[in-house]
């Protein structure tokens, strides 16, 4: 789960620059859309993961 979790980060970072960076116009509000997603998405794993150990 820390894995996939790993990967939604680093997929939500890319489509970050890619948006924010002016780098593509069209899909700006797309890539901030999936960048708060999937930044939302390690923190909720890693939070479960915890409470799971506990």
């Amino acid at each position: 789960m820390l894995f996939d979790a790993l990967v939604y980060f680093i997929i939500a970072f890319v489509a970050g620059v890619v948006g924010f960076g002016n780098i593509a116009g069209a899909p700006a509000g797309i890539a901030q859309i999936l960048f708060f997603l999937f930044l939302a998405y390690p923190v909720v794993s890693l939070i479960v993961g915890v409470v799971r150990r506990a």
